[in-house]
């Protein structure tokens, strides 16, 4: 039996092929992968020594020779190929172990692999024949099943050619991102090539599998971008049952909420209650006790069942608070005291208890439709409130203008049609999902009760209407904040007016889908 080894990633290289050496294997090596044998005093051949032809061109040109690639390709099922390995003298490779230059780590032409995947392709392509290992977490179950059997099985090789080919896969992906950047050549992209380029290659690595997806007949896992680590990687969870895919939805939608409302109000701690995706409710607090309270208080029926994100450190006395309200799926947090740990765990034995470290920023948007794919650029409130229009000759107040943002942030990340209503920094009525914007506004009105009067509320889109903002107008509420871009703007505008009330246009749309 002859391997080849040429790797990049040096790790228990050496243990790996002490131990094939050990079991009669034949190595054969290249470059800095043989000087690491010599050092260790493995013995081995060079692969120079196998072609008869040198390194050449800094190292480019070594593995690229016939005696190689013949010796990896070879069908040793037909005689014809057998005989021609006998004519020229070349001697079949069994195994290759190869894994590429990062890439990644450094993006530049010279990290561009060509002989390695080269060869592990080959290999891969060869898998009847050839065992191929692209990966030292693999090493421990390919030696393990050579020094057994004194060779690999066929379910092994068609496992490893298959990593194999999402190995090169992979690698050739990063370069062609790259090449989307305009590194290479220097010169910027267009802002749609930047964004959606003309083919999108990615990569995706299973993370963990789910306990089942949206519903317990289907099957799920969560994926992560090859090469990221993203929040999700960082999250323990201390206690309850499996994560499901709504699970990881609803949860990643209500971290990130409360993170934005943090950075929109610093002087401020956040909580945010989640149900299908949507805020029940959400609340800026001075402390987190008073931030729960209030985003509880909003909608104490949807919370059964939803998902509780604290924006930061659940204390013993919030878990007592949190304890004593409706059971909740999922209570994610920065920490918790061992307190808090142990009161929530005997009172709430099925919720899952997660800690997290702060959401990465979001990138693409990418929804799958059959066999197509939409793909765009991920919703950021763009427009600072500094930037905002007051169209009406009520002005607002410090306070309503910290509620229009509050209802505007809730609101953006709210499913579409949305309406939001807030009062002291609480969204205290979501009207969400309507194919109406005049229902939105109702059940947020209705959501929302006596805490309308005086409040804020926010429109995701244009009112197109002035039905929708006579709802919340005869409710209370004083201020409100939309995108403005109607052709009955003039029209909405004098309605505001006539209630004197404050209207805020931002020029900007976050339907949410």
């Amino acid at each position: 039996m002859r391997a080849l080894l040429s790797v990049f990633d040096k790790t228990a290289l050496v243990e790996f092929a002490q131990g094939l050496s050990d079991a009669g294997v034949e190595l054969v090596a290249s470059g800095g992968t043989a000087k690491a044998l010599q050092d260790a005093h493995v013995a081995h051949l060079d692969v120079a020594d196998v072609t008869g032809f040198p390194e050449m061109l800094d190292g480019r040109v070594k593995t690229l020779h016939p005696r190689i690639h013949a010796g990896i390709l070879a069908d040793l099922d037909k005689p014809e190929h057998r005989d021609a390995l006998v004519e020229h003298d070349i001697i079949a490779i069994d195994l290759v172990v190869c894994n590429l230059y990062p890439f990644s780590s450094n993006p530049s032409t010279e990290l561009i692999d060509i002989g390695g995947p080269a060869m592990v392709r080959a290999a891969a392509k060869n898998h009847r024949h050839v065992g191929v290992v692209t990966s030292p977490s693999q090493y421990d179950k390919v030696l393990e099943e050579i020094v057994t059997t004194k060779t690999l099985s066929k379910a092994t090789r068609h496992e490893l050619a298959r990593a194999a080919f999402a190995h090169t896969a992979a690698y050739d992906a990063q370069i062609v991102r790259w090449f989307d950047t305009g590194a290479e050549s220097g010169d910027a992209p267009s802002a749609t090539n930047a964004v959606v380029p003309a083919t999108l290659h990615l990569t995706l690595e299973r993370a963990a599998v789910t306990r089942y997806g949206e519903n317990p007949h289907q099957i799920a896992a969560r994926y992560r971008f090859a090469g990221t680590t993203p929040w999700w990687d960082g999250v323990t969870q201390h206690s309850g049952a499996a994560l499901s895919y709504l699970n990881l939805f609803d949860a990643d939608a209500a971290w990130r909420l409360v993170h934005e409302l943090s950075s929109d109000a610093p002087t401020f701690v956040a909580v945010a209650i989640v149900k299908h995706a949507n805020a029940s409710g959400a609340a800026l607090g001075s402390s987190l006790g008073e931030a729960f309270a209030g985003a509880l208080a909003a909608d104490p029926q949807s919370a059964f069942g939803g998902v509780v994100a604290v924006g930061g450190v659940v204390d013993d006395d919030l878990a007592k608070l949190i304890a004593a309200g409706p059971q909740s799926d999922v209570i994610i947090a920065s920490g918790f005291t061992e307190g808090a740990l142990a009161t929530l765990v005997a009172r709430r034995k099925a919720t899952r208890l997660l800690s997290a470290p702060a959401p990465e920023p979001l990138g693409l948007s990418i929804r799958t439709i059959g066999d197509s794919a939409l793909v765009q650029s991920a919703d950021e409130l763009v427009a600072p409130v500094t930037e905002w229009r007051c169209v009406t000759d009520a002005t607002p107040t410090s306070q309503q203008l910290q509620d229009l943002l509050v209802a505007w942030r809730v609101c953006a990340r709210t499913t579409s049609n949305a309406i939001v209503i807030a009062r002291d920094g609480v969204a205290v009525g979501v009207g969400a999902g309507q194919q109406s914007r005049v229902v939105a506004a109702g059940i947020a009105v209705a959501k929302a009760g006596e805490f309308a009067k005086g409040a804020a509320a926010a429109s995701d889109a244009f009112l197109p209407f002035v039905d929708g903002l006579e709802s919340l107008t005869s409710a209370g509420v004083s201020a409100v904040v939309q995108p403005g871009g109607s052709v009955r703007d003039a029209e909405i505008i004098e309605a505001a007016n006539k209630a004197g009330i404050v209207m805020m246009l931002t020029g900007e749309r976050h339907f949410r889908h």
